[in-house]
């Protein structure tokens, strides 16, 4: 695996923009910054019947942020919010150095890079921590 910190696996994942776009039926919604670096995002999340099932986000922020946003809106809808923060946990652990490549799966592989530019672990996280914000409040109700 390249330890290019942009390569193309994250450029085309930025690129493919899953989930741009608000939800109009949303269950919860997040927003949060970086003042950091500036990344922005606003999040909504779709439940039902106990599974995500839609992610929408309006993303302003770094090819990372950006990247990170699609992801989510590409891997998660149909799993529950305990398998998202299963997914949470392991991309934690790859970008502080506590998990082996092997240990992750491999959708999250193309974000190893930053683990090496700790400045950049808020541009990769920002969009997670948003859905469990989100997620959060849609299951206090």
């Amino acid at each position: 695996m390249s330890e290019e910190l942009y390569q193309q696996a994250i450029k085309d994942l930025a690129r493919a923009g899953h989930g741009s776009g608000r939800l109009a039926a949303a269950s919860a919604s997040a927003r949060l910054d970086n003042p950091l670096c500036g990344d922005r995002i606003a999040l909504d999340v779709r439940l039902e019947h106990g599974k995500i099932v839609a992610i929408g986000h309006d993303t302003r922020g770094c090819l990372l942020c950006r990247a990170a946003a699609s992801w989510l809106a590409s891997e998660v809808p149909g799993v529950a919010p305990e398998q998202f923060a299963a997914a949470h946990r392991e991309l934690l652990a790859l970008l502080q150095g506590a998990a082996t490549e092997s240990s992750v799966r491999a959708s999250l592989l193309p974000f190893s890079p930053a683990r090496e530019h700790k400045s950049r672990h808020g541009c990769v996280l920002l969009p997670f921590e948003a859905l469990q914000r989100a997620l959060t409040e849609a299951t206090a109700d």
